[in-house]
């Protein structure tokens, strides 16, 4: 089943986990929606309206705070197929010892807050027909918002 609808922004995912969801593991929000995005996309079913930020934006920075490729993140996916278990054991052991769980949850639930930010934000949130709302303050909020967590 295909758990799509369009949106202002094209196909939206609400299968999709909250950017706001921590990983069971390790404490690091978005993890688990960037693994939900990658399944999806290796089964074909990652709409192209999600494709523009796959493996960048906050895929992208969280790897990069772990120091990891995204690409290595997707093998690892790809190899444990629907072995949970040793899904997790190798990307545990794929990431560094220290998750920094708390500087990237800050950053995380921050972006869109700088001055540049802002303006990206308020753009975002215009072209969804929201640019009057004052209690979406973060990109994360906008995901939210788009796959209809916030209402």
């Amino acid at each position: 089943m295909n758990d799509e609808n369009l949106g202002p922004t094209g196909a939206i995912c609400y299968d999709l986990p909250s950017p706001y969801i921590p990983h069971a593991a390790t404490g690091l929000l978005h993890l688990p929606r960037f693994i939900a995005k990658i399944r999806k996309d290796l089964k074909g079913e990652l709409p192209a309206s999600y494709q523009r930020n796959y493996c960048r934006g906050f895929d992208r920075f969280l790897c990069l705070h772990l120091g990891v490729d995204p690409e290595d993140v997707i093998k690892v996916v790809r190899e444990a197929g629907s072995d949970e278990a040793a899904f997790e054991s190798k990307l545990l052991t794929l990431f560094p010892e220290d998750y920094r769980v708390a500087k990237w949850n800050r950053e995380l639930v921050q972006k869109g807050m700088s001055e540049m930010g802002q303006e990206a934000l308020q753009k975002a949130k215009e072209s969804m027909l929201a640019g009057h709302r004052t209690d979406i303050i973060s990109f994360a909020d906008v995901l939210d918002l788009d796959e209809g967590r916030i209402h």
